[in-house]
């Protein structure tokens, strides 16, 4: 009796498998790559957005028709080294004053403002 229990025990005894030591550290070394490889393609796409937005501004000139970030539409009079004055208004001859940062996009001819609902 003795015996069939010893063979029972012997038989029920859980097996570990056999993990080579590296891949211990492969699973935490492939995540760490993963996060580095993410954080520099973010920083590439903020500096090329970065450089393409001061390229805009650097194209601001009298007569363009921009748009705001706050969504006024208007026509570039004077551009100053950081701010550029906007008329508003054809009638009333309204201008205003904007940081050049505040201009969203220079809205060319071709793409007019749509106020139409389609």
């Amino acid at each position: 009796m003795n015996t069939v229990f010893a063979w029972m025990a012997q038989t029920q005894t859980p097996q570990t498998p056999q993990q080579s030591p590296g891949s211990f550290f492969l699973f935490p070394a492939l995540l760490m790559a993963m996060i580095v490889f993410m954080i520099l393609s973010s920083r590439s796409q903020k500096k090329r957005e970065r450089r393409e937005r001061e390229d805009m501004y650097a194209r601001l000139a009298k007569n363009d028709r921009v748009l705001t970030i706050g969504g006024v539409v208007g026509t570039i009079v004077s551009v100053k080294e950081d701010q550029v004055v906007v008329k508003v208004d054809e009638s009333t001859n309204t201008k205003m004053t904007f940081m050049k940062s505040a201009v969203q996009r220079i809205m060319s001819d071709d793409q007019p403002l749509s106020t139409e609902k389609k």
